[in-house]
């Protein structure tokens, strides 16, 4: 049975000119871009402009990469990056219209369900990623690059310029973060039922 190829032959081949091979690092990766980047943006329109805006400058800077890393972790490091630099971007334009007198932006919290769209709120995979995105764009990294992106300490830490230590109390309070989240969610939930 043959394995398949590792990200750093098909970074290889990109080099070396087979620049269609892309595709297939974008295959193997954009779902996982794409679920950061809606952690950050909480917007299904935004996160996949974040996400395809990563995915060019991961092309771009291919070359650049020098392979002492996994390239997840290089891209989920642009992937951070890019979405950080494009909600301070949106602050400053939904500041500038807001003293403009024009009109002030409200978070959008309304959550869009399936036709069973009851079943899914009662699953705890629901709460959770709830929970999740009320943490702080850092929290939120953090967790999800840990738990979901299977990411060690060290890796996270070179995602986010940061020690390896650091995400560790990070992450730890993260943890108690998420945990009063998810109860107050819960609370909330068990209030409306009664």
């Amino acid at each position: 049975m043959l394995q398949p190829e590792t990200d750093s032959v098909i970074i290889a081949a990109i080099l070396n000119g087979q620049t269609g091979r892309y595709t297939e690092l974008v295959g193997r990766h954009q779902r996982y871009v794409f679920t950061l980047a809606m952690r950050f943006t909480k917007n299904r329109e935004e996160a996949e402009e974040v996400a395809q805006d990563c995915f060019v400058k991961a092309y771009r800077a291919l070359g650049t990469f020098k392979q002492d890393s996994k390239f997840s972790t290089w891209l989920y490091s642009i992937t951070y990056t890019t979405a950080m630099t494009y909600l301070r971007k949106k602050k400053l334009d939904t500041q500038s219209i807001d003293e403009d007198g024009g009109f002030i932006q409200l978070e959008n919290h309304i959550s869009s369900y399936t036709a069973n769209g009851s079943m899914e709120k009662q699953s705890g995979y629901h709460y959770l990623n709830k929970a999740i995105s009320l943490l702080s764009p850092d929290d939120n990294m953090i967790v999800t690059l840990f738990y979901q992106g299977e990411q060690s300490l060290d890796e996270i830490g070179q995602t986010m310029n940061m020690t390896a230590n650091t995400i560790k109390v990070k992450l730890h309070r993260a943890r108690i973060r998420l945990k009063e989240k998810l109860q107050g969610i819960l609370k909330d939930e068990v209030n409306e039922m009664i």
